[in-house]
């Protein structure tokens, strides 16, 4: 059975974004990276919402094809193209190559998906998705890439979570630039 991960950038005030959805507060290095890739190694399916995945879908099919490609570029452009991408969406009609859309009874689709899966499920970024699927309790990892940043305001991850969820810190990791991934497991 699949195990259903999530994994985010977050700012030290609990933001994934700033409060027009700015990221540049996020400072990511090959390191953070090379980290990111082992996570990628252990999932065959990726998933996102809607605004993510458009995202996504725009920079990734090809972004390792050029001759100034970096090495992130190519490992996570080739890892995107060959996995299947769902989306949590009620709004799309239509996906890309590889992609399909999940819009009604999530909870029974997602458990569905977690036993016909052999590897892992990596959710990347998406914060919508981790709150839906954090509010059902069908995340059963974290990992919480902590920056060293304090905005004051923005987009909080964790918001209109009403119950507690205790999480057992499984590992930690420190990358050159300051990010601390925390790995939570349930």
């Amino acid at each position: 059975m699949a195990k259903l991960v999530s994994s985010i950038l977050l700012t030290l005030d609990g933001f994934v974004a700033g409060p027009n959805g700015e990221l540049d507060m996020f400072n990511v290095d090959q390191e953070f990276f090379d980290f990111s890739g082992k996570l990628t190694d252990e999932a065959d399916t990726a998933m996102y919402g809607r605004g993510t995945y458009g995202i996504m879908e725009s920079y990734w099919p090809t972004a390792g094809d050029g001759p100034d490609a970096s090495k992130h570029d190519k490992e996570h452009a080739a890892w995107y193209n060959r996995v299947e991408k769902i989306v949590l969406s009620t709004t799309m009609k239509e996906a890309g190559p590889g992609a399909r859309i999940i819009g009604t009874d999530v909870p029974a689709e997602i458990r569905k998906l977690k036993q016909e899966k052999e590897k892992n499920i990596q959710i990347f970024g998406s914060p919508g998705v981790v709150r839906t699927l954090t509010a059902e309790k069908l995340i059963d990892e974290y990992w919480i890439f902590l920056a060293p940043v304090v905005l004051g305001k923005g987009m909080p991850l964790f918001k209109d979570i009403n119950q507690r969820i205790d999480l057992k810190l499984a590992s930690t990791f420190t990358s050159g630039s300051g990010i601390v991934a925390l790995h939570y497991m349930i």
